[in-house]
């Protein structure tokens, strides 16, 4: 069966019936169709949707096309502000491949959502303060406004230097602050390889649901580089 246009499908996602199998499809199919070089930038008729499906579907599309999503970066920080978690979670996705230093606002908005009240977000985060370079973090850090956030965002950036600081993450997983810990986990997933996962197995006894779950997902992983 011949495969639908770009447009078609769009306009399928868009008046979407009640049936999550058919707008799964149709999504899918969009896809393989951004892959083959069907324009990015005419998500922005699902990104601007006042449908959440329609809405959850774009960002879910950007985060998969992976530094094809690039030139829909300025859709980014109104994603990131979504109130549909999994519209933030996958924006999260988008920055992480795409932001460089020219995006120091976004990478800082991604930042302050270590605060986010849902798990998953947070997670989603803490993903990102591990997996950034160190020209995101940055850029990100000098972009945040004085306070805690900030000072974690450099502290962490320093772990990365000659003379990381394993006794302070310990100190900071084990502080009451959830923010603070989110910071300390991802230092310590940062510093852990094959040979030492020390501080990863402290990150992976924390009562925090997002911590515990991402440390113990990257021990569960042996075969696999943890940084």
């Amino acid at each position: 069966m011949q495969t639908q246009t770009g447009d078609d499908l769009i306009e399928r996602i868009r008046t979407h019936p009640a049936d999550d199998d058919i707008v799964g499809a149709a999504a899918n199919d969009l896809l393989s169709e951004l892959y083959a070089g069907y324009p990015v930038e005419n998500l922005d008729r699902l990104l601007h949707s006042d449908d959440a499906v329609v809405v959850g579907v774009g960002a879910w599309l950007l985060s998969e096309l992976v530094e094809l999503a690039a030139p829909m970066m300025d859709e980014v920080p109104a994603l990131l502000s979504s109130p549909i978690r999994s519209v933030r979670y996958d924006a999260i996705a988008v920055v992480l491949e795409n932001a460089d230093e020219r995006h120091g606002p976004i990478i800082a908005q991604v930042m302050n959502l270590s605060r986010d009240p849902e798990s998953g977000v947070r997670w989603k985060v803490l993903e990102f303060l591990t997996e950034a370079s160190i020209e995101q973090l940055e850029a990100g850090a000098s972009c945040l406004p004085p306070g805690q956030i900030k000072e974690l965002a450099e502290w962490l950036i320093l772990q990365d230097g000659e003379e990381p600081d394993p006794g302070g993450i310990i100190i900071r997983l084990e502080a009451g602050d959830p923010v603070t810990r989110l910071f300390a986990a991802a230092a310590a997933a940062s510093l852990a390889d094959e040979e030492n996962t020390d501080l990863l197995e402290h990150a992976a006894m924390v009562e925090q649901e997002e911590i515990r779950s991402f440390a113990q997902e990257r021990l569960s992983e042996p075969d696999e580089p943890i940084t």
